[in-house]
């Protein structure tokens, strides 16, 4: 089993070293080349490599996940910030490194098998999420030059929504006690 480890241990980081190497290599020959908006790429690049050693490595290395969507998720949101040149947005944008590592957690769960592991980065994604709508909406609010409607109609949306699933509507039925024990006769 060791041998396993040390295996996928040294295609990693030799994976990682050829990438890195390929990387100055471009970046001597395209010296004079203007990337423009294209650098947030790299970033989600190396997010991926993290996702190709957790394949490389097998089950056991399955927690690779979280920091690949963490990495390629920044990547993400900088290519967003890069095209749209709306940089403002990260005083709010931070809130998704917490949905990131949930789909990370959910990633992990999923690839080694772990209903639990999934389930807990589906709490760990909603919650970054609805951090991700409210702190959204309090800064495009209150600081945004688009004076945009989209966040506060989005936490509309999210306050509907969480109304109709706890009162049972959606379901057909009312929620009707907490209590769910049958009386005794």
């Amino acid at each position: 089993m060791q041998t396993n480890r040390s295996n996928a241990g040294a295609l990693i980081g030799g994976a990682t070293l050829v990438a890195f190497g390929l990387l100055s290599l471009a970046g001597q020959i395209f010296r004079d080349v203007n990337w423009g908006g294209l650098w947030p790429l790299l970033v989600i690049g190396l997010g991926m490599l993290f996702f190709v050693a957790m394949f490389a490595g097998g089950k056991q290395a399955a927690g690779f996940a979280v920091p690949g969507s963490i990495v390629g998720g920044i990547g993400l949101v900088l290519l967003f910030q890069n095209i749209t040149r709306h940089w403002e947005s990260m005083s709010y944008f931070w809130t998704l490194i917490i949905l990131f590592v949930g789909a990370g957690i959910y990633i992990m769960g999923w690839y080694g098998d772990d209903a639990e592991q999934k389930n807990s980065g589906r709490r760990v994604m909603k919650a970054g999420f609805i951090l991700f709508l409210l702190f959204g909406a309090f800064f495009e609010m209150l600081f945004s030059s688009y004076n945009g409607l989209v966040f506060p109609l989005l936490l509309i949306l999210l306050g509907m929504y969480l109304v109709v699933v706890r009162s049972g509507l959606l379901a057909g039925k009312q929620n009707k006690s907490i209590d769910s024990t049958p009386p005794v006769s």
